[in-house]
């Protein structure tokens, strides 16, 4: 008999299909608040870094329902002009820019999840899953989910 194991970074890809937008972005939430500092953008100065801040002061600067639209708009594939630029980061510029969120929404900067929100019981699961893990399956799983979000960027278009 033969087992195939599919890696965290597939894993993370096809699982978070299962969910809502909302509820997908409440899983990464939940996944940075629990993982807490040991994810970290990449290293300061790199240029994904640089990328994924100067990204991250555009959400920034938008009210806290548009800040809320440009997340689903990500996770969705919405044709946006920030979701295909999204789209168009490298993985780990993808990562960085997740964390600033992250970031963003402990400060007060970025909206909030809603203090009365609840993981359903598959984002439930999942993210017990995630916690199962190793620190770089966590991160790998990150990198397939945050992979697959934002649009492509539009061809003969700047972005």
């Amino acid at each position: 008999m033969t087992f195939t194991t599919t890696s965290a970074y597939d894993q993370g890809k096809a699982d978070i299909k299962t969910l809502s937008v909302d509820d997908q972005l409440g899983l990464l939430w939940f996944v940075y608040t629990e993982m807490g500092k040991s994810i970290t953008p990449a290293a300061p100065g790199a240029a994904g870094s640089e990328i994924a801040q100067g990204l991250f002061d555009r959400v920034k600067e938008l009210p806290h329902e548009e800040q809320l639209q440009v997340m689903r708009d990500i996770a969705s594939k919405a044709n946006t002009e920030i979701s295909r630029i999204y789209g168009s980061l490298s993985p780990e510029t993808k990562l960085a820019f997740w964390y600033f969120l992250a970031v963003g929404m402990d400060e007060g900067t970025i909206i909030p999840v809603p203090p009365d929100y609840q993981l359903p019981e598959a984002g439930k699961a999942l993210l017990g899953k995630i916690e199962t893990m190793d620190f770089q399956q966590q991160i790998d799983f990150l990198r397939g989910t945050v992979l697959e979000m934002g649009a492509e960027a539009a061809p003969g278009a700047g972005i």
